[in-house]
C-alpha cells in the first residue's frame, strides 16, 4: 500500500528536493517514505582534505558512488579506488566502505543505492574510458534536443537494481525530450550538477500533458524524483541544464534496462532517441 501511494504522489513536496549539494558530511536526500522512491536511495558525502575518513556499511544496498567535484579514496574488502571528476564505483551489498578526501579541494561524492537479494561483484568505472567507449558515450538526440549522455553504472556493471550516469545539454536546448516514462520498470531521479549561477532550468514531471502536476525551475544541486510520468526538462537560455541520472530497477535483475522507455505518444512517430543505447 506505501509503495502504491508513494508512486500515484508526484507533488512538490515528495518529488523535489532542493540544494542538496549544501552541507558536510554523510548525508541522505532520497529515501522511501519522506520522498516518492520506493527502492531508491540518494545521498551526499562531502568532505574536506583534513575531515576524517567516513567508514559505514551498506548492509543490504548495493551502492554506487560518484565523484561530483574534488578528488576521493574509495576503500572496500581490501581494494581501494581514486576518484577523480565523474569517476564511479560499484560496491556490493553487505560491504564496509571507507571514503576519504584525496585532493586539496576536498571531495564531494553522490551515493546512489538500493536493496537488493543478491550480492554482485566490485567494479570501478574510468569517467575517461566511458567518453571513449561508444557503447557508454553517445550524442543523443538532434538539436534542439541534443545532449551528451555518458553511462557510468549500466550495461557494463553487473548489478541487481541501480544505474547511473551524467547528462549534459548544449545551452538552451531540451533534454530527455522526446517526453518518455519508463515506471513499469525503473523509478528514476535527476540531481542537477554543474550549473553554476545564475544557470537554471525547468523540469516537467507529468502524466496529463494538458495538467503538468510537477513544473519546478531547478538550480545546482537540485533533485527531482520521477515514480512515473513523462519528464522532459529545458535549460535556460545561455546556460546548461546537466544531470546526473539515477534509477532503481522495481524487478531486482529483470527490469534493469536502459533506454527501454515509452514515448508520449504524440512524439513517438520519432522515436526516443535512445534507441542506440537499448540496443546496446
Amino acid at each position: 500500500m506505501a509503495e502504491d501511494i508513494a508512486l500515484n504522489n508526484i507533488t512538490s513536496a515528495t518529488c523535489f528536493v532542493p540544494a542538496t549539494h549544501k552541507g558536510k558530511g554523510r548525508r541522505t536526500a532520497v529515501a522511501p517514505g519522506a520522498t516518492a522512491a520506493r527502492y531508491l536511495h540518494y545521498g551526499r558525502i562531502t568532505l574536506g582534505t583534513d575531515d576524517t575518513p567516513i567508514s559505514f556499511q551498506n548492509n543490504d544496498h548495493e551502492t554506487g558512488l560518484i565523484c561530483l567535484n574534488g578528488a576521493a579514496k574509495v576503500s572496500s574488502a581490501g581494494d581501494t579506488f581514486e576518484l577523480s571528476r565523474y569517476d564511479a564505483v560499484y560496491i556490493p551489498r553487505d560491504s564496509s566502505i571507507e571514503v576519504q578526501a584525496s585532493g586539496a579541494a576536498g571531495c564531494d561524492l553522490a551515493e546512489v543505492s538500493a536493496p537488493v537479494s543478491q550480492r554482485y561483484p566490485v567494479k570501478f568505472v574510468s569517467y575517461s574510458e566511458v567518453r571513449q567507449d561508444p557503447k557508454l558515450h553517445l550524442i543523443a538526440g538532434k538539436p534542439p534536443a541534443e545532449r551528451d549522455l555518458n553511462v557510468l553504472i549500466g550495461a557494463n556493471v553487473d548489478a541487481g537494481r541501480i544505474m547511473v550516469g551524467v547528462t549534459f545539454s548544449t545551452p538552451g536546448n531540451w533534454t530527455s525530450w522526446p517526453p518518455h516514462e519508463h515506471s513499469r520498470m525503473l523509478e528514476e531521479a535527476y540531481l542537477f550538477i554543474d550549473m553554476p549561477s545564475p544557470s537554471f532550468g525547468v523540469q516537467f514531471v507529468y502524466t496529463d500533458p494538458e495538467s503538468p502536476e510537477l513544473v519546478q525551475v531547478v538550480r545546482e544541486g537540485d533533485c527531482v524524483l520521477m515514480p512515473k510520468g513523462y519528464h522532459p526538462n529545458v535549460a535556460a537560455p545561455g546556460g546548461q541544464i546537466n544531470f546526473l541520472w539515477m534509477m532503481a530497477a522495481i524487478k531486482e535483475g529483470e527490469d534493469r534496462q536502459y533506454g527501454v522507455v515509452n514515448v508520449q505518444p504524440e512524439y513517438a512517430a520519432g522515436g526516443s532517441g535512445l534507441e542506440a543505447v537499448a540496443a546496446r
